[in-house]
């Protein structure tokens, strides 16, 4: 493909959207629209990929993240239609042949590209029509009665009800020579009810002279987005696809679970119902993800237990390990081999080593737990002294008794215990036993001398209200 270069028009305003954030940057499935469409073309394999913009530095900040050098963009300014945004993309194409289309079409396939050049290189003009269902919005493909292809004719400029009737619409792809669209684009004239430039009007233009050839594909795979009801559209179709996907490559999904287009998922995983995978997370091998789990820029390794409702954030958990219900693993955690994260346990840049427990109600911000180390029920790493944050050291194989507090930065010895209730403010060495709690006096029989006096202060307070 080195003959072809892939322009990308990227350059409209999005209006429908009803949104500051250029059309093309809005998401499906984890994904700007546009890198969908950008990524269909460096599939395929072309020279290069030009992408037309009306000067955003968000989306050429977005495509040099995503693409680097494979990328580059060109700005149309002012905006005069399809047709001038095709004319200035065309005027950074060095290659014998151009590829045309849109960069609102998440569900483009690099198959459906190569369809479209293939043609092109028998005619001297080939583009991509659909049949939706619907073909209300979409320009219409126009033929004569042999079925040649004539021209396309936008919604707004339709002149009868029998083109109204026509339910072939233009898909948005275009494939020829650059030298046929360099032709066909300076006879555009805004002769239309928008009065731009359209590139709709090269078929016609190239129709009157040579071969244009419209090959029918899937509604789905080349409609564009135009509003967010279509983007939602677009998205569940985008989740769709990946569920089909991963069951063919051997992951078990369940009903609604959602799987983003960056996430990958190892052989042998299931993943259940509700469960959201976003970013750039990967999943490993035999690997069970139970319900309504959120997973963000998350690495999990293989057999990894993630319990129901649990919420892993830019973390790591390792081979084995268990975490959850209800846990939340927050950025920078690390959670190793054989761990365990139970029950409404947080984790905050805090590092478990492997086959450490902390399974109940606990809050463990800037830790390093060694390995086999016990975190009781209720623990806190306070860690936060209001101006900056402090790290709690635990040594392996250490015992941190039920509702301890350990206010960092301290740090626990190897084999060391902390008594139930304790607060700890100092060092705890190796092998001792810290215990740091108030001692308990029982006071026989005055639990009804205390009642008495509680009964009676309640009384002389309701009789002040009155």
């Amino acid at each position: 493909m080195n003959d072809v270069t892939a322009v990308v028009l990227a350059a409209g305003m999005g209006t429908r959207m009803k949104s500051k954030l250029p059309k093309v940057l809005h998401r499906a499935a984890g994904t700007p629209l546009v890198g969908y469409a950008v990524r269909a073309a460096l599939d395929l394999g072309v020279a290069e990929v030009v992408v037309v913009t009306s000067g955003h530095a968000e989306i050429d900040a977005y495509l040099a993240h995503a693409f680097g050098a494979k990328v580059r963009t060109v700005v149309q300014d002012p905006p005069r239609g399809t047709g001038d945004a095709a004319r200035v993309g065309l005027t950074a194409v060095a290659t014998e042949r151009a590829l045309i289309y849109y960069g609102d079409a998440p569900l483009l396939t690099t198959r459906e590209l190569e369809k479209i050049l293939a043609a092109s290189r028998e005619v001297e003009l080939a583009f991509a029509s659909a049949v939706p269902e619907d073909p209300a919005g979409y320009g219409r493909v126009l033929r004569d009665g042999s079925g040649r292809v004539l021209q396309i004719r936008e919604q707004k400029d339709l002149r009868s009800d029998a083109e109204r009737a026509v339910c072939e619409v233009n898909a948005g792809i275009y494939a020829a020579k650059k030298t046929v669209l360099d032709r066909a684009i300076l006879e555009l004239q805004p002769m239309n009810a928008q009065g731009e430039l359209y590139l709709t009007d090269v078929v016609a233009s190239v129709a009157a002279y040579g071969r244009v050839s419209a090959l029918v594909g899937s509604p789905d795979a080349l409609v564009g987005v135009n509003d967010r009801s279509q983007l939602r559209e677009a998205e569940e179709l985008l989740y769709l696809r990946t569920r089909e996907r991963l069951g063919r490559e051997g992951v078990m999904v369940h009903g609604d679970a959602r799987v983003d287009d960056g996430v990958s998922v190892a052989p042998g995983a299931e993943i259940e119902a509700g469960v959201r995978l976003r970013g750039a997370t990967s999943v490993g091998p035999d690997t069970h993800i139970d319900v309504g789990c959120v997973l963000t820029d998350a690495t999990v390794g293989a057999k990894v237990e993630l319990k129901p409702y649990s919420i892993v954030v830019s973390s790591r958990i390792g081979d084995a390990a268990e975490i959850g219900p209800f846990a939340h693993l927050r950025p920078g955690s690390d959670v190793e081999a054989e761990a365990h994260v139970g029950n409404f346990v947080e984790l905050k840049k805090t590092r478990m080593r492997r086959g450490s427990k902390a399974n109940h109600l606990s809050y463990l911000g800037d830790g390093d737990i060694g390995e086999r180390a016990n975190v009781g029920a209720g623990t806190i790493f306070c860690n936060y002294d209001g101006y900056q944050k402090h790290q709690t050291v635990i040594g392996e194989g250490a015992f941190i008794g039920s509702d301890s507090q350990l206010v960092a930065p301290v740090r626990v010895g190897k084999g060391a215990f902390v008594a139930s209730g304790t607060t700890v403010t100092q060092d705890v060495p190796e092998d001792a036993l810290a215990i740091a709690r108030t001692r308990q006096e029982n006071k026989p029989g005055y639990g009804e001398k205390l009642r008495a006096r509680l009964s009676e202060a309640a009384r002389l307070a309701k009789q002040a209200k009155k």
